[in-house]
């Protein structure tokens, strides 16, 4: 096999058994099987009945674990579940092999039409920031509102440190890396990924660390891990290139729902230099800034995401009454200091181009 191929991986019916993946207090998992794929859905119940429903996409990489700390936080707000993309988390490749921003919309829309709940508030992150714009423009009936963490919406500029990432799309770079690593210990691997995607990786407990070195080791047995990254690093890239109806920054322009759009001032890999870009883009947006956070905000600030949600589905008239039930304390927009930012960070509101801004932090 040449150094440009891509390695062969085996129909999902004959992969190798892995250790079971982490199933947190609270959480329930399924299998929905679709045309063409099978997704594994991580969901908690509900704290009562008759909220509204959510879907969780999650970034390059990632898993439906990166939004458990945000979903408990909105359980009595929201009937969430979140979704492991194609080739992710516990959900096997797609049969046919296709890990484009467009195919992982694509799983999102037929997860969401099968579902029969409705409309949703769709949240993304990263990789899921750009697949969940996709599917609230291509079908506004499934989306209510959309909360995007970090998107990964075209730059011109990149940072410097998200250059490694996007190489991975480029031919023989995911086998030269693989070679690379071959001796890192799964620990090594996620103090890396740690200090890439955290704004202060400290934030991360001793025990946070140890699942997530488990689920690691558990990915890195799975023979088509590298295949999933390196697809979906090219498809992400080549979504960038698109031009006309399909580029994601003319499908942002066409989004309806109510959007939060969430940026960190420590992001590595989206600069938060986009978050204004973003707020402009977004028709009906509102953007809550924190300078201490990194790429995974929902994973770092879980209680000041949360809190902001709140008051964005209440003053948008998305809440059905029933999601948050938080009502507006200074008649200002954005997330209130007073009680939200239950991980102590402070909170400052302030307006600017056409778009409700929050600033959080020092």
């Amino acid at each position: 096999m040449s150094s440009t191929e891509l390695p062969f991986v085996p129909p999902a019916t004959v992969l190798p058994k892995v250790a079971p993946v982490r199933v947190g207090e609270g959480e329930r998992l399924r299998s929905v099987g679709l045309p063409g794929i099978t997704l594994t859905v991580r969901s908690r119940p509900p704290a009562r009945e008759g909220l509204p429903p959510a879907l969780f996409v999650h970034g390059l990489g990632g898993s439906s674990q990166n939004w458990s700390a945000l979903m408990e936080q909105l359980e009595g707000d929201v009937d969430g579940e979140a979704v492991d993309l194609p080739g992710f988390g516990d959900s096997p490749p797609p049969d046919d092999g296709n890990y484009s921003v467009t195919a992982h919309a694509r799983a999102v829309i037929r997860l969401l039409d099968a579902s029969g709940r409705g409309a949703v508030h769709l949240f993304g992150n990263s990789l899921g920031g750009a697949v969940s714009t996709r599917v609230a423009a291509v079908r506004p009936d499934l989306v209510r509102t959309l909360t995007l963490v970090s998107p990964a919406l075209p730059e011109i500029r990149v940072q410097r440190s998200a250059v490694p990432t996007g190489l991975l799309a480029l031919p023989g770079v995911a086998g030269l890396f693989t070679r690379y690593s071959r001796g890192w210990t799964a620990e090594q691997r996620v103090r890396g990924v740690t200090a890439l995607c955290y704004g202060d990786p400290g934030r991360v407990s001793p025990e946070g660390f140890q699942h997530a070195v488990e689920e690691m080791e558990r990915r890195l047995q799975l023979p088509y891990f590298w295949d999933a990254m390196t697809r979906s690093a090219r498809g992400l890239v080549n979504a960038y290139t698109l031009g006309g109806q399909h580029a994601l920054w003319r499908q942002a322009e066409r989004v309806l729902a109510p959007t939060l759009l969430v940026y960190g001032g420590r992001d590595q890999l989206v600069g938060f230099r986009m978050a204004q870009k973003a707020a402009r883009a977004f028709r009906d947006s509102r953007l809550l800034t924190l300078p201490e956070a990194g790429h995974v905000a929902m994973m770092e600030y879980p209680e000041t995401v949360a809190g902001a949600f709140r008051e964005f589905a209440a003053d948008t008239g998305a809440s059905d009454a029933s999601v948050g039930g938080s009502e507006r304390r200074d008649g200002s927009a954005g997330a209130s200091g007073e009680g939200n930012s239950g991980d102590g960070a402070d909170a400052a509101t302030a307006s600017g181009d056409g778009a409700d801004t929050t600033t959080v932090g020092s």
